[in-house]
């Protein structure tokens, strides 16, 4: 093997290695927000079905769809995470 293909190769490696570091720093930070968004949402929720036990359901119904809204925030991150090491 020559040198200039040894150093393509050793090239190569290098990108596909940096690739998989950007994927991985990019799912890991896109999901530690909306993680640390789903704890306080639940946590605030809980606390207001504590004081007030009657509205529960809809506390709940709306807790739900907040966790949904913030949980597409880290699928958006996954995808993107994808397209980094796939692209």
């Amino acid at each position: 093997m020559s040198e200039i293909e040894f150093a393509l190769q050793a090239s190569q490696m290098s990108a596909d290695s940096i690739k998989a570091i950007a994927m991985a720093i990019a799912a890991g930070v896109g999901v530690l927000g909306p993680g640390i968004g789903i704890g306080i949402l639940v946590s605030k929720a809980l606390e207001a079905i504590g004081r007030n036990p009657e509205a529960s359901g809809k506390i709940q119904s709306t807790m739900i769809l907040g966790i949904v809204f913030v949980e597409a925030l880290a699928i958006f991150a996954l995808v993107v995470a994808f397209i980094i090491k796939f692209a």
